[in-house]
């Protein structure tokens, strides 16, 4: 019984930490917008605080794209981008809004090809402050997500107490 307690309390933890990153402002799940697209490769992305996020996927099966070279121009001068650990790049939403943010010249180099793409930003034709940043539906999704995990072992820790005590 003192397991199960243990395993609850740790559930319960687990449950309350997630809660507090959600209402933090995680964006660990924000949703990717389409940003840019050819017969071949889509470019989706989002903005999260000061950094736009982009992911190249096959257009196909929308699979990440391995081995691929990503370089972001806007007006005609090149911004700097950081490949991420997961796959994705980071461009700095400052540089993007500083010379013209209505449109952006993806270049992406895979399997031999060089595709040049025009695009936008997600949500619209201007970046949006990071307070307004997309991914504000996700945060709510998190926090409801986190209630909800709460609630059950609320629920499961009172099942156990009554059960307890009939027996």
């Amino acid at each position: 019984m003192k397991r199960v307690l243990r395993l609850l309390a740790l559930t319960a933890a687990s449950a309350l930490a997630c809660m507090t990153a959600a209402l933090a402002g995680s964006s660990a799940g924000a949703v990717f917008a389409p940003v840019a697209r050819s017969a071949l490769v889509t470019v989706d992305g989002v903005t999260t605080g000061d950094t736009l996020v982009l992911r190249v996927l096959r257009t196909a099966d929308l699979q990440p794209l391995p081995g691929v070279e990503l370089t972001v121009s806007v007006g005609g001068h090149v911004v700097p981008v950081t490949a991420r650990p997961e796959g994705t790049w980071a461009v700095p939403l400052q540089d993007l809004t500083t010379k013209a943010p209505a449109g952006l010249s993806i270049v992406v180099a895979h399997d031999g090809v060089r595709e040049v793409l025009d695009g936008r930003l997600p949500g619209g034709a201007t970046a949006a402050p990071p307070s307004q940043s997309a991914g504000g539906a996700s945060t709510l999704i998190h926090k409801q997500m986190a209630w909800w995990i709460l609630n059950v072992v609320i629920v499961l820790i009172g099942v156990i107490a009554v059960s307890r005590r009939m027996s």
